[in-house]
Formats: structure tokens, C-alpha cells, sequence
């Protein structure tokens, strides 16, 4: 067969999809595995999982993209089990062992004292095992030539830590962070404050910013429908940012504004609003002091 039959056209397709991504396989090959299952033309992910992490991955699709760094920069949700004992290159079941260290006796009062301690504004090292670049190179490939260097600590939030349960050997958490926040260097830190080492064996995400993971919503899933089906899955375009303020576009101004053009408003100011003309999302605006309807993000719909 000639690479012209095999050729798919793409389409002007606009949404987000929840996926459940599975272990194995980058965020990246499961986005395109996403798009090329939607036929878009244009897609991006909000916030990369490790190939040994698995769970919700949000694909932003076609128009959908001018919103997908809300999600980027929202808290997430994961669970987590870390196993105690010993540390690894990596922080994970990937890596080499690094050091090894007996487990102190273990009890609940004993762990819920220490995950006190990582609650709240915390100072967290980024690891070596990480997309942040040196001079244009990503650590992570210092790191594979055993290249270490000195990284700064950087402010984290983490809102909630929650213990579901333990044995001598591992501890299993629920962990609502900011973003950038690395749940590797969480668990080897956490780890280190009970006396031993640690590495994640486990880490997969049940919510992104106000999206709760739909388990079923995985890549075999949606190969096993038609494309009437998976689209009518999508989430509107704008629903990363669906809980801002909707208002109507003024009368008459709609095409202007899908140009790029200011309107008057009689409305009170606001940072980001969401317009719409009826039904459709026209984009995000901003409204100033002056009454003026500003656009920020138009959409091509």
C-alpha cells in the first residue's frame, strides 16, 4: 500500500478529552495516539506523566490549546505508594539502586507526624531525572551520563497529604500539590524523615485542576468506537477554563471581537471573562476599569 493511501486527513477538531493514561508510555506518544485516534490537526497535553505513572492526562484539542496552560498550572491530585529501604537513581522502580538503609519500626501516629511536616509551603529540589534544562540541555540527560549539578530549591505547595495505608516495607498516600511539584523527591523526602530511604513504585493522577479521572476513558477505549462516539465524549473547548465568568458578547460586536477588536461594556471590570455570542465561545477577554471588552484568547471555531 502506497504512504498516499495510507495518508489520514486531519480535522479542524476542538475539545478536551480526559484520558487514563496507561503505564509504559510517554505523555507525548499518548497524545499523539489521542490525536491521531481524534484526526485533529492540532493537540497538546496539560502536564506530562512519567511512562511509570499513569492516570489522568487532559488532551487539549484544536482551539482547546489556547486554554491547556490553565491546566498547567493547576493543583493535581495523585496516590502514591513509596517503598522504604532504599533509594534509586531516579526516585522509581526505573532507576538503579543507590543506597540502602534498614526500616524503622513504623506506626500511624509516627507517619501522619512526619507527613505534617510536608504540608503546607515547602522547599523542594528538583531531580536530575527532570525536563528542566542547564544551558538548553534537560537534566535528565546529564543525568544518563552521570553528570550531577546543583539545583536551587523551589517554593512548592502541597495542600493535602493523606495516608492510606501502610506496612513496614511501603506507605501508600493521597498527595494534592501545586504544580511543579515532583511526588519522586516527595517520597524519597518523606522517606528520609522516617529515618530511611525510599522510591515511588507506584504513582498515578486522579485529578487535574477541577477534572476527576473517568477510569474509563483509556486509548483502548476509545479505539473500540466510532468517531460519532469518541467525539461525543469531548469536553467543550473551553472547559479548562470553564469555571471563569461567562458573559454575552455586546450586541452587534461578536465578529468584532472574533477579530481581535475592543468593544464597550457595561460591565464591572474583570481579569478574565469568558464571552460568548448565544451558545458559542467566542474566547477569553479581559474587561478594564474603562468598561472595555479587551480579547485575550480568540477562537477559530
Amino acid at each position: 500500500m502506497s504512504s498516499k493511501a495510507q495518508k489520514i486527513p486531519r480535522r479542524h477538531l476542538s475539545g478536551v478529552f480526559l484520558l487514563n493514561k496507561p503505564l509504559g508510555i510517554s505523555s507525548n506518544a499518548a497524545l499523539q495516539k489521542v490525536r491521531w485516534l481524534f484526526r485533529a490537526q492540532k493537540a497538546g497535553h496539560t502536564g506530562a506523566l512519567d511512562p511509570l505513572a499513569s492516570g489522568l492526562l487532559p488532551i487539549c484539542l484544536g482551539e482547546a490549546t489556547k486554554f491547556s496552560h490553565y491546566l498547567l498550572d493547576s493543583t493535581k491530585r495523585y496516590q502514591t505508594t513509596i517503598q522504604l529501604g532504599h533509594s534509586t537513581t531516579t526516585g522509581d522502580v526505573e532507576g538503579e539502586v543507590l543506597h540502602e538503609q534498614p526500616v524503622p519500626e513504623l506506626n500511624e501516629e509516627k507517619i501522619l507526624k512526619v507527613l505534617q511536616q510536608f504540608t503546607g509551603d515547602i522547599q523542594q529540589v528538583p531531580p536530575m531525572y527532570s525536563a528542566l534544562k542547564k544551558e538548553g540541555r534537560p537534566l535528565y540527560e546529564l543525568a544518563r551520563k552521570g553528570i550531577e549539578i546543583e539545583r536551587e530549591a523551589r517554593p512548592i505547595h502541597i495542600l493535602a497529604i493523606q495516608l492510606i495505608e501502610f506496612s513496614q516495607q511501603s506507605i501508600t498516600l493521597d498527595i494534592t500539590s501545586s504544580k511543579g511539584t515532583y511526588i519522586r523527591v516527595l517520597g524519597e523526602d518523606i522517606a528520609k524523615a522516617l529515618g530511611t530511604y525510599g522510591h515511588l513504585i507506584y504513582l498515578h493522577r486522579i485529578r487535574t485542576g477541577h477534572f476527576d479521572l473517568i477510569p474509563e476513558y483509556t486509548i483502548e477505549y476509545l479505539e473500540g468506537l466510532t468517531e460519532q462516539e469518541r467525539e461525543a465524549l469531548l469536553l467543550p473547548v473551553y472547559a479548562p477554563v470553564d469555571h471563569f465568568l461567562k458573559i454575552q458578547a455586546p450586541e452587534g460586536r461578536a465578529e468584532f471581537f472574533s477579530r481581535g477588536m475592543e468593544s464597550n461594556i457595561d460591565h464591572p471590570a474583570e481579569a478574565e471573562v469568558l464571552v460568548f455570542d448565544g451558545e458559542k465561545c467566542l474566547g477569553l477577554a479581559e474587561i478594564s476599569d474603562k468598561k472595555r471588552l479587551i480579547p485575550k484568547r480568540v477562537l477559530n471555531l
